[in-house]
C-alpha cells in the first residue's frame, strides 16, 4: 500500500484526498494544513493534522496550496531526502528546495469542492528529478487516472497558460454573457445548448476550422450593432473589440 500525505486545504486538495481516499491501492496517510478546514475535509476527520510536527512517515508528501506558498510550505517540512511533490501548473520544479526528492503531480482540470469530477478522465502531468521517482509518479498517477503524460516545468507553464485560455477566460465570458442576459430577463439557460455545441464541436474539428460568427465573416455592420449596444458596458465593448480584431488578424 502506498502512503500519501497531501499538504493543503483548497479545491484540488479537496479532491486529490477523495481520489485518494476511494482508491484501494493507495492509503491517505495525512492531510495537514496550518489553519482550519473546511466542512468538506469533515469526512477524513481522523487523517487531519495543524501540526507539522506532526507529520509521518509517508512514501509521498503532495503540496497542493496557492502558487505563491509553494516555496514556503517545502521549505518549511521538518524532513529530508523524501519524496515532495506540487500540483501547480506555473510553478517550476526546482522551485522547492533541493533538500527533498523533487518533483510535480499537476492534474489538469478546474476543481471547486461543491462539483464532484470525474478523476479517472483527468491528464496528470508528471515530472521528476529522477527516472525512478518518475515512474513511482506515472505508478501512482495510474492508480488515480486513465491519462498521464510525462511534462516539464517549461512544458507544463504552457499548458497552464493555455488553460488559461480554455477555462478561466471562457468562464469570465460566461459571467460576461450572463449578465448581459439577465439585464434583458433572459434566463441564461437558453445560451447552454449553443455552450455545449460549441465544446462538442472541437472534439472533431480543431479550433481554427471552428469559428464561426460576424468577425469571422467579416459582417462589419453586425460588429458596429454589437459595439452600440455596449454603449452602457465599457469593460465588456473593450473585450469585444479585443476579441473581434484577434479574430480579424486570424482570418486575414
Amino acid at each position: 500500500m502506498i502512503t500519501v500525505t497531501i499538504i493543503g486545504a483548497g479545491n484540488v486538495a479537496f479532491h486529490l484526498c477523495k481520489a485518494i481516499y476511494s482508491c484501494n491501492e493507495l492509503q491517505l496517510q495525512q492531510i495537514y494544513n496550518r489553519s482550519e478546514f473546511t466542512a468538506e475535509f469533515d469526512v477524513f476527520e481522523s487523517h487531519k493534522t495543524h501540526n507539522i510536527k506532526d507529520l509521518m512517515e509517508a512514501a509521498i508528501y503532495i503540496i497542493s496550496v496557492s502558487d505563491n506558498s509553494v516555496a514556503t510550505v517545502a521549505n518549511s517540512l521538518p524532513f529530508e531526502n523524501k519524496l515532495v511533490v506540487h500540483t501547480t501548473g506555473s510553478v517550476g520544479m526546482t522551485d522547492l528546495p533541493s533538500k527533498n526528492r523533487r518533483g510535480v503531480f499537476y492534474p489538469l482540470q478546474t476543481f471547486s469542492k461543491s462539483k464532484n469530477v470525474d478523476f479517472s478522465k483527468i491528464p496528470l502531468c508528471l515530472e521528476a528529478e529522477n527516472e525512478a521517482d518518475l515512474e513511482f509518479l506515472k505508478e501512482i498517477a495510474s492508480k488515480l487516472s486513465e491519462s498521464m503524460y510525462e511534462i516539464d516545468s517549461d512544458q507544463r507553464k504552457a499548458i497552464h497558460l493555455a488553460a488559461v485560455y480554455v477555462n478561466n477566460f471562457t468562464n469570465h465570458l460566461f459571467y460576461v454573457a450572463d449578465t448581459l442576459c439577465k439585464d434583458k430577463k433572459i434566463p441564461f439557460e437558453i445560451l447552454k445548448p449553443l455552450v455545449e455545441e460549441t465544446v462538442d464541436k472541437i472534439k472533431h474539428l480543431n479550433p481554427l476550422s471552428s469559428q464561426t460568427g460576424p468577425a469571422k465573416r467579416k459582417d462589419s455592420k453586425t460588429i458596429e450593432t454589437h459595439l452600440a449596444q455596449l454603449t452602457d458596458y465599457p469593460e465588456y465593448k473593450d473585450i469585444y473589440k479585443v476579441l473581434t480584431n484577434s479574430i480579424l488578424k486570424t482570418y486575414e
